[in-house]
């Protein structure tokens, strides 16, 4: 099954957050610092698929916001 850059996303941006509240709640160091590690190859793996993932549009920048179009 092939996952899309922002699967990467979203999971990477889920174990950091474990991080914040496993350290906040003081569990042992070593639960942290393996998470910790975990997330940093996470974010490293995340970037790759994100710069290489194979997206296109037709959008230009001439389009400016899809929420908020340029009133002509």
């Amino acid at each position: 099954m092939k996952t899309s850059a922002m699967f990467w996303v979203g999971v990477t941006t889920l174990v950091l957050l474990t991080v914040t509240i496993m350290a906040a709640m003081n569990f042992p160091f070593n639960w942290v610092f393996y998470v910790t590690v975990l997330g940093q190859i996470m974010i490293v793996y995340m970037v790759y698929k994100v710069l290489t993932d194979n997206y296109t549009t037709d959008k230009t920048f001439k389009d400016f916001y899809e929420d908020l179009p340029i009133r002509e």
